[in-house]
């Protein structure tokens, strides 16, 4: 059975249509956090085929199967099984008094290319195929026939729950019988005498097969074990034997060393005796410092010299005068000739300064009696515009009198009334006053314009009177200063020869420069020389002490030369005198690495006798090496004892195999005849347990790649580790991952058998896992995903898993998210 659609509404926490689309998704994975609804999926899976779901407790708990408050659930699968295609619907509705029960159910068979789209366009059932069952009563059988497999195998072939891998595995013989008898059921004693057959003939080719292993350990006898004993003892001897050798060997090695030594130093002190020798450049520098002094000598005679002249031409320039004093005395000649010039000028600004004063200050005067006459007509202006309002005021009371009437003003009789003005004598007065008070403001503006005039022309008087009163007083002191000093001639005479002495003087003091950088420069060579006098002093002492092991003739501080012919003619003595020693330590040289040869030729022998190549050995760790080889060979030895000892503990236990084998055959065939005895039902368990190891054992080696086999005794697991010699481990020594590809092997393996013991054709192709993989560490973790994805990766069936762990998921090709809110859950596809 292959899952391609699932659709829900109102199912458990899907309240709201949900569609799960399984269409190429070999190996898939539904995530999501804990109670987000990923086992609801696998619920609804086995809800709408079986009518009832592992974890709800049988049938009675279909009320689970409708969300909080819904009226109503419905469920749809598409699937496939062998070949055909499938659709299986089923409907539970609450009823007025609150009870859940099946209103509907039916299983189709969909034709040839039917597009699986159509269903969401809300077909009527008749429509999507032959109708194998239209009542819940019907569907029992017909999924049988269609899927092959009961509720209780199903849930153990398709649909793993969640946590039993590990159970069936780790279970004591009596409750794994016991589960073994309620998942076989009692159509299992019909195959029984078919199975107990076949056990007979599967004992007789694993004999063939356990005959042809003892034939390969053949050569595991006891003779051979003995000789490979007898081996290793000699090789023990000969390890022994060289270690006692090794130390005369070490000993020679030694005294060749210390011979090699010798010679080394010796010729050490040749190469050190013969590189003594003259320097090429000793006459330059015992000469150069000589030259050196002499050019010093003469330069600092020579800027004495300069330093005389020098100072003879500072005294006549001393006698010649002060050139400031006669500069200052050219420059009062100067300035008088042009004071002079200026006086007239500065005495005519000022003239004409003085006319311009008076001709403002009397236009100023001018505007001033026009201001103020204007200012009098101003007041009589205003004068006359009080009047004007006395007058107007007057004629406003005129107009209410007739003769007769007392006036109001003076409470006589008036005996005739004035005729009334036709003009306002306000108005009148008002433009008279305006225009006085326009030529008033015109007459002060040109008053003041012209006061400012005359006020700026007498400060500028003012100014120019105090400038040529300053240039009078100047002339004055300047002509004082002039009296009694020489002519203007005569100061530029003595000017120019106090010039033509200045550059003498300059002239002097270059010269004295050059005479002491000259001076310098040959100091500096004085010292060069010195220092290369030194240097070379110097290398005469490096050369001496390191010869002073040798204890070379003292030398002359005075004489350079004269102390390398000294040193060199001693050094040449010193190496005649070695050169005879260097030949007699060439013969010990010689005679040792003889002594040495021997020694190692004995070794070597060693190996020889006892039958071993002697190894190629360095003479930098020709000891080690030796005696490492020794070790190795009897080491090897070892080895091959070691190896024919598990041989042959390995044949003698294909012996008791062998036996138990004939032994199993035995009783295989007995008990094809006897069914009926009173311990069948027992037997017949050990035999299913028998079958089922064999086919877990299969799929174990395929999955851990051939290193682990599956065997079981007394009704205990056993693994054998072929990668450890075909050692036998009890199951619970197996790591975590280790004991998820046992259980899972053991599950596959269940569900074939019971497949196979099945009154159907049950058609396996796929399996869903509901297993706790948050409880796994990560390499565990990492073992688990390896493995499904070598299940995955057989092709054969679907594999899906449900997890919360987001490293397992991540290395699925397509998973389902499944997510909660408030209302309803989701599934989202991610993926291929």
């Amino acid at each position: 059975m292959r899952p391609i659609r699932l659709d829900m509404s109102g199912f458990t926490v899907f309240r709201d249509q949900t569609t799960v689309d399984f269409t190429d998704a070999d190996y898939f994975a539904l995530v999501g956090p804990t109670g987000s609804g990923k086992s609801t999926v696998l619920d609804a899976i086995c809800f709408v085929l079986y009518g009832q779901v592992p974890r709800w407790g049988g049938a009675r708990g279909i009320g689970n199967a409708l969300a909080p408050s819904a009226a109503e659930a419905r469920v749809r699968l598409v699937f496939e099984s062998a070949g055909d295609r499938y659709v299986a619907t089923r409907v539970v509705r609450r009823d007025g008094r609150g009870n859940v029960k099946t209103s509907g159910a039916g299983l189709q068979l969909m034709p040839p290319g039917f597009d699986v789209s159509k269903l969401d366009t809300g077909m009527d059932l008749d429509d999507l195929g032959e109708v194998l069952a239209g009542v819940p009563a019907e569907m029992d059988d017909a999924v049988l026939h269609a899927v092959g497999l009961p509720y209780e195998q199903f849930t153990s072939c398709v649909v793993l729950p969640q946590g039993q891998f590990a159970d069936f595995l780790h279970a004591k013989p009596a409750t794994r019988q016991q589960i073994l008898v309620n998942l076989l059921g009692l159509q299992m004693y019909e195959q029984v005498q078919v199975k107990a057959a076949e056990r007979g003939k599967a004992a007789e080719a694993k004999l063939t097969v356990v005959d042809q292993a003892l034939a390969a350990l053949e050569d595991a006898t006891d003779e051979a074990v003995e000789e490979a004993a007898g081996h290793l003892a000699r090789m023990r001897e000969l390890t022994a034997a060289v270690e006692a050798a090794v130390p005369a060997l070490r000993a020679a090695r030694a005294a060749e060393d210390a011979a090699r030594s010798t010679r080394d130093t010796l010729d050490t002190e040749l190469r050190l005796l013969t590189s003594v020798r003259t320097p090429a450049n000793l006459a330059e520098a015992t000469t150069a410092i000589t030259a050196a002094r002499a050019e010093a000598e003469r330069a600092a005679e020579a800027v004495h010299a300069a330093e005389e002249a020098e100072e003879k031409v500072r005294g006549e320039l001393a006698a010649a005068g002060d050139a400031g004093s006669l500069r200052l005395a050219l420059d009062r000649h100067t300035e008088l000739e042009r004071l002079t010039e200026q006086e007239g000028w500065f005495a005519g600004k000022v003239s004409v300064a003085e006319v311009e004063c008076r001709d403002a200050r009397a236009a100023a005067d001018l505007a001033e009696s026009e201001h103020i006459g204007a200012q009098q007509l101003l007041e009589q202006a205003r004068q006359d515009y009080r009047d004007a309002q006395q007058r107007d005021r007057a004629t406003a009371l005129r107009g209410h009198l007739t003769p007769g009437d007392d006036c109001p003003v003076c409470e006589q009789p008036v005996t005739v009334v004035p005729e009334v003005p036709r003009e306002s004598a306000v108005r009148l007065a008002e433009a008279a006053g305006t225009a006085a008070r326009q030529a008033a403001e015109q007459a002060t503006a040109r008053w003041q314009e012209r006061d400012a005039v005359a006020r700026n022309l007498e400060s500028d008087l003012e100014r120019k009177r105090g400038q040529y009163e300053h240039h009078l007083t100047r002339l004055a002191e300047v002509r004082k200063a002039v009296q009694g000093l020489p002519g203007v001639a005569a100061i530029q005479q003595q000017l120019a020869e106090f010039g033509r002495l200045q550059g003498r003087l300059e002239d002097a003091t270059s010269a004295v420069r050059t005479a002491r950088d000259q001076l310098r420069s040959a100091q500096a060579a004085v010292r060069a020389a010195e220092e290369q006098q030194r240097t070379a002093w110097r290398r005469f002492d490096e050369v001496r002490d390191g010869l002073a092991r040798f204890v070379p003739p003292p030398a002359d501080r005075d004489d350079l030369a004269g102390a390398w012919q000294t040193l060199v003619g001693w050094a040449r003595d010193e190496h005649a005198a070695r050169s005879a020693a260097r030949t007699e330590a060439d013969a010990t040289v010689t005679a040792a690495h003889e002594a040495t040869a021997g020694a190692q030729s004995a070794i070597a022998t060693l190996f020889t006798d006892a039958g071993v190549q002697p190894p190629t050995v360095a003479p930098a760790d020709a000891e080690a090496t030796l005696i490492r080889a020794a070790a190795v060979t009897a080491e090897r030895a070892e080895a091959a004892w070691q190896r024919l000892v598990e041989r042959l503990e390995q044949a003698r236990e294909m012996q008791d195999q062998r036996m138990a084998l004939q032994q199993a055959g035995r009783v295989a065939k007995s008990l094809a005849g006897h069914l009926r005895a009173n311990n069948f039902e027992r037997w017949l368990l050990e035999e299913a347990l028998d079958l089922l190891v064999d086919g877990a054992s299969r799929i174990l080696r395929e999955l851990t790649g051939g290193q682990y086999e599956l065997m079981h005794d007394k009704g205990e697991f056993f693994v054998i580790d072929h990668h450890d010699a075909g050692l036998r481990r009890g199951v619970r020594t197996l790591s975590g991952g280790e004991t998820f590809q046992a259980s899972l092997a053991l599950a596959l393996a269940l569900s074939e058998q019971l497949a196979g013991m099945s009154t159907t054709a049950a058609s396996l192709e796929s399996i869903v896992l509901d297993e706790g993989f948050g409880t796994l560490d990560a390499a565990t973790l990492d073992v688990v995903a390896a493995t499904l994805e070598n299940l995955a990766a057989r092709g054969d069936r679907m594999v899906g898993l449900v997890t919360h762990v987001h490293a397992l998921a991540e290395r699925v090709p397509v998973r389902f998210e499944v997510r909660k809110d408030a209302r309803t859950a989701h599934v989202e596809r991610i993926g291929l």
